[in-house]
């Protein structure tokens, strides 16, 4: 799997992409949620001979496929955004038509089918769905370097670097066995002594389903 984050802009020295221009800080970081109506639609695809309604549909990347190059192909970004990424939003339309998740954001359905760690079927696809819609738009043409400003000072002092920051997630991403996600985010529990905290996700597993909300997540790396 490629490598993304969400927190400053372009690509780093160490491999890195970083989203946000270095000013914006944590501030502009919280602003990534996004609105139900934004995230659904209500056209229709057809699988056979029956006619299944699309509560979500298949979100293009927020630039053309070569944009990323030579960081990543556009070979690469096509096929695991066409490919991969839209198997999961067919397979999520298909596995809740006629149910009661039809009516959920895609937040909520990644929670409630989480079912504390005892997966429903829907999980998988829905969590792939919101990790990836994530990971696309944590990625900028040309941007990159150090951050700076609120966002900066929280780094030094919490890693003591952002270089060290950065050793951190490439630890975690490292060490998860198997495919999962390496993340970067504003700790729900600041009792804990931090405000900002790295941690690492098995396969489709996100922050949403550990107590995070959508404006704490700040960054996110693909491991294969």
């Amino acid at each position: 799997m490629a490598t993304a984050t969400v927190a400053a802009t372009a690509p780093l020295s160490n491999g890195f992409l970083l989203r946000r221009g270095p000013n914006e800080g944590a501030k502009s970081a919280r602003s990534l949620q996004r609105t139900k109506n934004q995230r659904q639609s209500a056209s229709s695809r057809r699988f056979g001979a029956a006619v299944i309604t699309a509560k979500f549909d298949l979100k293009p990347p927020p630039y053309p496929l070569n944009a990323l190059e030579p960081h990543m192909s556009a070979n690469t970004l096509s096929f695991h955004w066409g490919k991969h990424h839209r198997a999961y939003v067919d397979n999520l339309n298909k596995q809740i038509v006629g149910t009661e998740l039809e009516a959920k954001s895609l937040e909520d359905i990644v929670i409630q089918t989480y079912n504390d760690g005892d997966l429903l079927p829907p999980f998988n696809n829905a969590a792939q769905i919101w990790n990836h819609d994530f990971f696309w738009e944590s990625m900028k043409p040309g941007g990159g370097g150090k951050p700076s400003g609120e966002l900066l000072k929280l780094i030094e002092r919490d890693f003591g670097s952002f270089e060290k920051l950065c050793e951190e997630l490439r630890a975690a991403a490292a060490t998860q066995f198997g495919s999962g996600w390496a993340w970067l985010a504003f700790n729900p529990r600041p009792s804990d002594g931090k405000e900002l905290v790295v941690l690492k996700t098995p396969n489709a597993v996100n922050p949403l389903v550990l107590g995070y909300t959508v404006s704490d997540i700040l960054l996110v790396r693909g491991t294969p």
